[in-house]
């Protein structure tokens, strides 16, 4: 049996594609039945587009963890992070998925170890897939989506959103039941 199904590819990555990224997600999520929906944001400005596309979903918002990019500092502004909240999304901050304690090692030591390496394998595919991959291990393991069931993820390349992705979700402890299902959208240069 052959399936054919519609990928949204951009010609340069970047935050230009955040709009169409969101709603070429929905409409798979709505074509699927899919109701949480993973979405990262550094800054929130993501986040706050995401919560005006997807109302009525589970929606998660994942930012970086504090201090990753000045100890002790959450890069996530107050104010959109009071409008995603108010929306009725949730926020996770947590720790890096495919880093943590690993980048630690690799700043100090110079050492990469294997998580690392995943993690630069999945940039194959560009920066939004690693980070959409990583998001829906830290959403899983937070307990805010289910792992039995398909969800959508939604990354980007710096800032902004331009890759998307079904995933059948597994929690960091059994990484390699993580299935990709299904690319939405992404860029075709990185």
């Amino acid at each position: 049996m052959t399936v054919v199904k519609e990928i949204v590819y951009f010609e340069s990555a970047g935050r230009e594609n955040t709009l169409e990224t969101l709603k070429a997600a929905k409409k798979r999520a709505v074509e699927l039945g899919v109701k949480d929906i993973v979405v990262a944001s550094t800054l929130g400005e993501t986040g706050v587009k995401a919560c005006e596309v997807f109302e009525g979903f589970n929606l998660i918002i994942v930012r970086h963890h504090t201090g990753f990019s000045e100890p002790g500092t959450q890069e996530m502004k107050p104010e959109l992070e009071k409008k995603i909240l108010e929306a009725g999304a949730k926020i996770l901050t947590c720790t890096h998925a495919l880093a943590g304690v690993e980048r630690g090692m690799r700043k100090k030591f110079g050492i990469r170890g294997p998580v690392e390496l995943i993690a630069e394998a999945l940039r194959l595919f560009g920066e939004g897939m690693k980070v959409c991959v990583e998001i829906a291990v830290m959403a899983a393991d937070a307990g805010l989506i289910p792992i039995d069931k398909e969800v959508i993820c939604v990354a980007g390349t710096g800032h902004g959103a331009d890759t998307a992705v079904v995933v059948k979700p597994a929690h960091s402890s059994n990484f390699f039941d993580l299935k990709i299902v299904e690319i939405i959208a992404m860029p075709m240069k990185r």
